[in-house]
């Protein structure tokens, strides 16, 4: 705003208190203002982002060729500022259908592993996928699908900051921490993730999907929530 400007606000200023007062209007004062310069507070794409707009970015997504078989985009759920973001690698054929993440069997066991140690999507978490659309036959992702929604989920996990992150599943590990070392060597530990100069404790463990095929996955899947429990101190 110019000085010019602010000196007419100014005046309206001083002549609505004259009428509010006397009843009679007097000159105006000339008062010293600077003009603004481009130093002064402004609203930036980067402090107006919400998780709202990530959201809305997603839904009308087109810059791969999931966009061109998914029934709806999955941006993710939960609260903002969460002790624990979960991190899967991509919708499924329930979560394609309903536009939310981690719904299917496998989503409903996730449900029931974070409240064994206190966690919840309503309350205190939040849960998203590495891509926001389903591939295929749930095959996993191609580089290039990851790659078209990783600005995605970056800005979702600058905006939510949360406390913890756990990674679940071979594909959202490796995809997070840019390895191929297999899901059971990068498990059972945590590990430093830098998004935007911010560093999250990372943890990987086994996906929901994983311990409903095999049983062996069980009883490693339960030592991660439980070291993550301990960090967390719910």
């Amino acid at each position: 705003m110019t000085s010019a400007e602010k000196q007419k606000i100014a005046c309206f200023l001083d002549i609505a208190g004259d009428y509010l007062g006397s009843g009679y209007k007097s000159a105006c004062n000339e008062y010293q203002f600077d003009d603004d310069t481009e130093n002064s507070p402004q609203i930036t794409q980067s402090n107006a982002d919400s998780i709202e707009i990530i959201a809305q970015e997603i839904k009308a997504c087109g810059n791969c060729s999931l966009c061109q078989t998914r029934i709806n985009a999955v941006p993710g759920e939960g609260v903002m500022q969460p002790v624990v973001m979960v991190i899967g690698e991509g919708p499924g054929e329930d979560e394609d259908k309903q536009g939310r993440p981690f719904v299917g069997k496998a989503g409903q066991l996730l449900d029931k592993m974070l409240s064994a140690i206190g966690l919840s999507r309503s309350e205190n978490a939040f849960i998203a996928n590495v891509v926001k659309c389903r591939p295929p036959k749930n095959r996993d992702p191609y580089p290039e699908e990851t790659a078209a929604c990783s600005q995605f989920l970056k800005r979702q996990i600058s905006i939510l900051k949360p406390q913890f992150i756990l990674a679940a599943g071979r594909v959202s590990a490796q995809t997070l921490l840019k390895t191929t070392e297999p899901i059971g060597r990068l498990r059972g530990r945590f590990t430093e993730l830098i998004v935007e100069d911010n560093i999250y404790p990372l943890l990987a463990t086994y996906h929901p999907a994983a311990l409903l095929r095999s049983e062996e996955y069980k009883r490693p899947a339960w030592e991660d929530l439980k070291l993550l429990r301990s960090k967390i101190g719910i």
